[in-house]
């Protein structure tokens, strides 16, 4: 159960869907309420079908590649420390235009599963297994869709304010997961010389 948790709220704090509400709020501006929970529906789908994947292929894919796992431990951990720092500090790497009524794509990708996302998938079944990696997964994207489609709600409540500091808090935990990440890749790669 602990594991589970653990791959939970790293998927959950990486697809951060508190820090994509503005964004969010921002396509969705003007449109029908029917419409935004459409694309809502269709987004988190596609996200999942992404999400999903990289959960079984993933690794196949990196065999295929000749990639060596605690390589892109690493490197992804790297990544998702300098994502981290960018949401503790407010700045944004997410500049997303709207492509007509379909929200599809930014949503669905790269706004909810884009690298990260993926990285941390990966990295999640190498350490916790298939089977807890495939329940956290669909945990978060059950999750991110009840935010999502509850966004105007939250965030009539919560305001840019206080959205804004759950984005920043969501950045210090992402901050200390990739450094996770990065410590036992680099203890995986040196671990047996020293």
């Amino acid at each position: 159960m602990e594991g589970i948790l653990e791959a939970f709220i790293a998927l959950f704090v990486v697809m951060d869907p508190f820090g994509n509400l503005p964004i969010i709020m921002n396509l969705t501006k003007g449109m029908p309420l029917k419409e935004v929970k459409s694309n809502i529906d269709r987004s988190v789908f596609v996200a999942g079908i992404l999400l999903f994947m990289f959960l079984f292929l993933g690794l196949e894919i990196f065999d295929l590649f000749g990639i060596n796992i605690e390589s892109f431990q690493i490197a992804g951990g790297l990544i998702l420390l300098v994502m981290g720092i960018l949401y503790v500090f407010g700045v944004s790497l997410k500049y997303v235009k709207s492509h007509g009524a379909d929200l599809t794509v930014p949503i669905g990708t790269p706004l909810l599963t884009g690298p990260g996302v993926i990285m941390t998938t990966i990295i999640l079944v190498k350490e916790n297994g298939t089977m807890v990696t495939v329940i956290a997964a669909s945990l978060t994207l059950i999750a991110t869709w009840l935010v999502l489609i509850n966004s105007s709600r939250i965030y009539r409540v919560l305001g840019s304010h206080w959205t804004n500091i759950i984005s920043r808090v969501m950045g210090v935990i992402l901050a200390a997961i990739a450094v996770e990440f990065i410590t036992k890749g680099v203890l995986n790669i040196f671990g047996p010389i020293l």
